[in-house]
């Protein structure tokens, strides 16, 4: 799977051949640093005094870097992968090399960052339901008003939450499909290869 970038990233990336690669190393450093810590504008600062050039310039050459090293890492692609994706950049073999180094030296250090970034989102513990049915009312003498009511219980980090649900159930049936539509769609060949290359 190659990576797609977009213009504006080859145009950030584009600053990392006019510099040595002793420099492209130490960015790919901050870059990694820049996911642990944040963004830090002294080291741009100083970085650009150093090579005489924009503190922009270098923040945009990290952030680049620093988006190649993710979105690599994200997709786990391989390295002839990699070296594709960095060969349409249009770098010298030398850079390609110090870039396929330093995705591959870092890439598990990334995902481990990443997977800490990502939020906590609640799993299901158990359900309980009630269907009630409104058979009359003073206005309306027959009529059929049937809902259900579900309770659900959730857990997040050893914590239960519940909350409670009211649908009718044309609503209800509605969601179910759509959600067998979606177990359907995640036997797919396509789901199974994205789901694979994100684990």
């Amino acid at each position: 799977m190659l990576l797609d970038l977009s213009e504006e990233h080859k145009e950030h990336l584009a600053f990392l051949p006019q510099v040595d690669c002793a420099v492209v190393a130490e960015f790919g450093r901050i870059a990694v640093e820049f996911l642990r810590r944040g963004s830090n504008p002294k080291i741009y600062d100083g970085a650009a005094r150093k090579l005489n050039v924009s503190s922009d310039t270098v923040q945009h050459g990290v952030e680049g870097l620093t988006y190649l090293l993710t979105e690599s890492s994200k997709l786990m692609i391989s390295e002839l992968d990699f070296q594709d994706s960095v060969f349409v950049l249009g770098f010298s073999e030398e850079l390609n090399k110090l870039l396929l180094q330093l995705y591959l030296d870092n890439r598990k250090e990334i995902r481990t960052i990443l997977s800490e970034l990502a939020p906590a989102l609640p799993s299901y513990h158990s359900l309980e339901w009630r269907l009630d049915v409104q058979l009359a009312s003073r206005s309306l003498r027959q009529q059929i008003k049937p809902s259900v009511t579900l309770k659900l219980h959730l857990k997040q980090n050893g914590d239960h939450t519940t909350e409670v649900l009211q649908s009718d159930p044309a609503t209800l049936l509605h969601l179910v499909q759509q959600l067998e539509q979606a177990l359907e769609e995640m036997k797919t060949n396509h789901c199974r290869r994205v789901v694979r290359n994100i684990k």
